[in-house]
């Protein structure tokens, strides 16, 4: 049975509550996310290997189909 991958999350900045849509890229880890809004610097939480996994709704694809993300 296939698992659905999602590609779409919505990140929201820690420092100015902004909200914004991105596609999460299945091939590569995204370690940095500049906020559109107040041009803050993300950077995964510890422990989190992206900013999707720390900022965003949706975990990234590794996480979703439970394999190791960036390795």
């Amino acid at each position: 049975m296939e698992t659905t991958v999602i590609l779409q999350s919505t990140i929201t900045c820690p420092h100015c509550g902004f909200q914004k849509e991105e596609t999460m890229p299945v091939d590569a880890c995204q370690y940095f996310y500049k906020c559109t809004n107040c041009e803050t610097i993300l950077k995964p939480k510890q422990g989190d290997c992206c900013v999707f996994c720390s900022y965003g709704n949706v975990a990234c694809p590794p996480i979703q189909l439970n394999k190791s993300c960036c390795t």
